[in-house]
């Protein structure tokens, strides 16, 4: 029997690593990212969480007592929380202020938007030819179906899923204190882990995928705080141009938003400007258009450019992996994807 070619193998290879992690990625990674996030969190500690265990000394009874890297980290752990927490509390305040303020303003605006609608609709009917009124009472009637239509989806819909956002609520919960301990022990066992990875047979490996894993996420947890960081400047900068009184809150507001995977931008200023331009304020609808637009741009080139510069990939190389990744992978994909093309070819260069 022939020997396959050099080239033949190569593909082999290519193939079999290929297939091993999309199948890691796609069945093992579930089951293991909670603990891999933790481990991350540990690293990000431990400078910190050493330099506290050098500096804090306690003598007991002629005995020296130094706190453990895990006490320390759940600690600082603890104060984190408390940080974030303070910092939800606060901006529900602040939501909670605008919200009333929204409210009080609310029969205003919807004056005005009946006042828009109603004289759009006159200008059909002259510029048609249709009798005057009909198309306000179509409207209304359209509109007090949609009011009913809601009013009736609405307690079934809860009804249904309030099992399900429960049971969602209860995981939420029982993964958080997982990824707590498992932070506090991945601190505390640390060296250990270490030592034991370096005696592993698979510590060739081992050592690929970590540093990979951290390089890949060091590079995209910065380029999203660049990201994120121009795109509250750029909306701050929009919102002060249209003379809005909470740019910076709104600016600093839009910019969180548009990191989290599901929302982005145009979660609030497309139907902000649809808005602007129902109730006659064009130039405000344009300008919030554009801050879309920019922010859009901004994102899609900068991600893809910064990612490729920092984890050693072209843009181009960095942009067919993300979409790749999304659809193999879903909104995660954006992470693995650039994650799985390096690690494919460090296993190839590593066992050709």
């Amino acid at each position: 029997m022939e020997r396959p070619t050099r080239k033949q193998r190569k593909m082999l290879l290519i193939i079999g690593i290929t297939g091993a992690v999309y199948l890691s990625f796609k069945f093992l990674l579930p089951l293991v990212i909670p603990f891999l996030i933790a481990y991350g969190i540990a690293l990000l500690l431990k400078p910190s969480a050493l330099w506290a265990e050098r500096r804090f000394r306690i003598q007991l009874k002629g005995r020296e007592w130094r706190p453990s890297l895990g006490l320390i980290g759940g600690v600082e752990l603890f104060f984190i929380f408390l940080l974030l927490g303070w910092a939800v509390y606060a901006g529900g305040k602040r939501l909670g202020i605008e919200a009333r303020l929204l409210c009080e303003n609310l029969p205003e605006l919807l004056e005005r938007l009946d006042v828009w609608l109603t004289g759009a609709c006159y200008w059909a009917e002259r510029t048609f030819h249709l009798q005057r009124g009909c198309l306000v009472y179509v409207l209304k009637d359209m509109l007090l179906d949609l009011g009913r239509a809601a009013k009736n989806s609405t307690m079934p819909f809860l009804a249904v899923n309030s099992m399900t956002i429960f049971k969602w609520m209860i995981q939420v919960t029982v993964i958080t204190i997982i990824l707590v301990v498992a932070t506090v022990l991945s601190l505390q066992e640390m060296e250990s882990l270490k030592t034991r990875r370096d005696r592993s047979a698979f510590h060739r490996e081992f050592s690929i995928l970590s540093s990979r894993l951290v390089m890949v996420g060091n590079a995209w947890l910065k380029t999203q705080l660049s990201i994120m960081t121009l795109t509250m400047i750029i909306c701050s900068l929009g919102l002060i141009l249209i003379k809005n009184p909470y740019n910076i809150l709104l600016g600093i507001g839009i910019g969180l938003l548009d990191a989290l995977p599901i929302f982005g931008t145009g979660t609030v200023l497309i139907p902000w400007a649809i808005f602007c331009f129902a109730t006659g304020s064009w130039g405000k609808g344009l300008v919030l258009l554009a801050i879309y637009v920019i922010c859009y741009f901004l994102r899609q080139i900068m991600e893809a450019k910064l990612m490729g510069d920092k984890v050693g990939l072209s843009a181009l190389e960095t942009l067919i992996s993300m979409y790749v990744g999304l659809q193999l992978f879903g909104l995660l994909g954006f992470v693995l994807g650039p994650i799985g093309l390096l690690i494919i070819e460090d296993l190839v260069a590593y066992y050709d």
